[in-house]
């Protein structure tokens, strides 16, 4: 965490939000950031013990709500069941956040296993297909935001595997998709296409030598923070935003400059 107070968006204070992946690192982060602008939350992930506390950490703050929700978005009955606790608990959702995903470590392609293929392609865009299908009847009936989570693996060749860069854009063209689909309905979907964030996990694994090589890697000579990537989460989620639909931002630090 960097510090910086998070943005504020008045006309989010007393929405309903459900965030998956929300155990730890970006969609912690994220799930804060609503929260801090009144948002009631439902944190969704595989981690009880992790979501309890991110929950904690909100509701003692006092600005929205958060209920912990541990849940597989690879599973349609807990995701039924989520959506049920979320009605429960705060009513109609306004907006989903749906980051659970991962599996990018690097593999080379001749070394792939068709199951780690399938894994990877499950985890990140099955996982998001499957909760926008069981939220979206759960939806406030206008004006709802869907945010998904690629990658910069999805917009440029990287590191990461060939499985993990399909999945992300396959979330990218997914979001575009449904964003035509849902505009009748005044649902907005976009994307977030995020590079290198630090995170807890990626402090633990990487010495501070090896992340300074990758701050100056960037144009803005610096590594993404989780606050880069709740910040545009907000600005979707509110009605500054209210004109953009089916769109990817790339939060990048100027590496990803797509035309």
């Amino acid at each position: 965490m960097t510090g910086t107070a998070d943005p504020t968006y008045p006309d989010l204070a007393g929405k309903v939000a459900v965030v998956t992946g929300a155990s730890r690192g970006i969609g912690a982060a994220t799930a804060q950031a609503l929260a801090a602008n009144g948002i009631n939350v439902a944190l969704v992930g595989r981690d009880d013990v992790a979501l309890r506390s991110v929950a904690q950490e909100i509701n003692s703050k006092g600005d929205g709500h958060a209920i912990p929700v541990r849940a597989d978005c690879l599973d349609l009955h807990d995701l039924e069941r989520l959506h049920q606790q979320v009605r429960e608990a705060f009513g109609t959702v306004d907006i989903l956040v749906a980051f659970a995903g991962g599996g990018g470590s690097p593999v080379d392609t001749i070394n792939e296993s068709a199951d780690h293929w399938r894994a990877v392609l499950d985890t990140n865009l099955t996982a998001t297909f499957l909760t926008i299908k069981t939220v979206l009847p759960h939806l406030s009936v206008s004006g709802a935001s869907i945010i998904t989570m690629a990658s910069e693996s999805a917009r440029q060749p990287t590191a990461s595997s060939a499985a993990y860069a399909a999945a992300k854009a396959g979330v990218i063209a997914l979001t575009a998709h449904l964003a035509h689909e849902l505009a009748p309905r005044g649902v907005r979907l976009n994307c977030l296409a995020p590079s290198t964030i630090e995170t807890e996990a990626m402090r633990s694994r990487t010495p501070d030598d090896v992340r300074s090589r990758i701050a100056a890697s960037f144009p803005l000579g610096r590594i993404g923070h989780v606050e880069d990537v709740a910040a545009a989460t907000l600005f979707f989620a509110s009605k500054s935003s209210s004109w953009l639909t089916g769109t990817t931002l790339d939060i990048a630090g100027g590496k990803v400059t797509m035309r």
